[in-house]
């Protein structure tokens, strides 16, 4: 029998993805936080007007039939579920209390305030919940540049902070790192402690993935750094449709990434790079494993 908005997951049948099997739940096409550098807008038409699924409680309860007891769900992996519109809509709420009610594990990936509206829902679940913050960079003078329509850095780490100490598990997803923008070392190295010091138990990383659009993006926003911007993505790699940068300039950059985790304490993924002999064992790529487990051994 046909789903109609929980499906399995698909990475695009990407060769580097290390996801474990699970569902996921877009409540809204497209999603208004404008991000340069998102991977979506490429395939679906007018991404950056967020509009509600069609009949989503309805279709919402009949696909949860079809899956097995206990799964995960994700909401969302190309669309935050909290983009601007849910604040009055509520579709994602509806749409994660069903979840949540009939037994399903949660995992919810934002870089939205609008979580925390949500809490009393995950505290009630929290054995089954886990929550994957999107935070690119301190500097919010980059970040609003790179996610014009997302909340504020210091209000991302809030989320960080108020999530762990009411006890769900949360991660954060330093992702992507963009070449000559937000890879500073120092930068992540900052980052990385105040992820720590706000309660996360992992950080996941992945360098940015090129797609024409989102480029042309960045270009037009950063027009100091075009050129080697230009240049770091035509000596690289095309992996699934995507421009990566070249193997062993990725390699570094989550290296660095995963030494300042492990001097935070903090477990470590990559996603989508290929480099699963820096995943700190146990700890899967987008959080879903930290479902269960508020305070990790890995986190002293």
């Amino acid at each position: 029998m046909a789903m109609y908005v929980v499906r399995p997951f698909d990475p695009w049948r990407s060769p580097l993805c290390t996801c474990p099997a699970k569902y996921v739940l877009h409540p809204y096409t497209g999603c208004g936080h404008r991000c340069l550098y998102c991977y979506a807008s490429s395939y679906i038409r007018n991404f950056f007007n967020p509009r509600p699924k069609k009949d989503l409680r309805s279709k919402l309860a009949r696909d949860l039939q079809l899956i097995s007891p206990g799964s995960i769900v994700e909401v969302s992996t190309s669309s935050d579920p909290y983009t601007p519109p849910e604040e009055s809509l509520l579709i994602t709420r509806e749409a994660i209390l069903e979840i949540l009610k009939h037994g399903y594990k949660l995992l919810i990936t934002t870089k939205s305030t609008l979580v925390l509206r949500d809490l009393d829902l995950l505290v009630k679940y929290k054995d089954r919940v886990a929550v994957a913050i999107t935070i690119t960079t301190l500097d919010n003078r980059i970040a609003s540049a790179l996610e014009p329509g997302a909340p504020g850095v210091t209000e991302r780490l809030k989320v960080v902070k108020l999530l762990s100490k009411s006890g769900i598990p949360t991660l954060v997803r330093v992702d992507p790192i963009v070449p000559y923008i937000n890879d500073d070392f120092t930068g992540i190295v900052k980052l990385v402690d105040h992820v720590a010091e706000a309660g996360a138990i992992q950080i996941t990383s992945s360098t940015y993935k090129a797609r024409p659009d989102s480029l042309k993006r960045l270009l037009k926003a950063f027009p100091e750094i075009s050129s080697m911007l230009l240049e770091a993505y035509k000596t690289g790699n095309k992996v699934g449709g995507y421009m990566y940068l070249r193997s062993e300039d990725r390699l570094e950059y989550m290296k660095s990434v995963r030494d300042a985790a492990a001097r935070a304490g903090l477990a470590f993924n990559t996603c989508r790079e290929g480099f699963p002999e820096l995943a700190t064992k146990g700890f899967s790529c987008d959080g879903s494993s930290l479902i269960g487990r508020y305070r990790s051994v890995v986190k002293t």
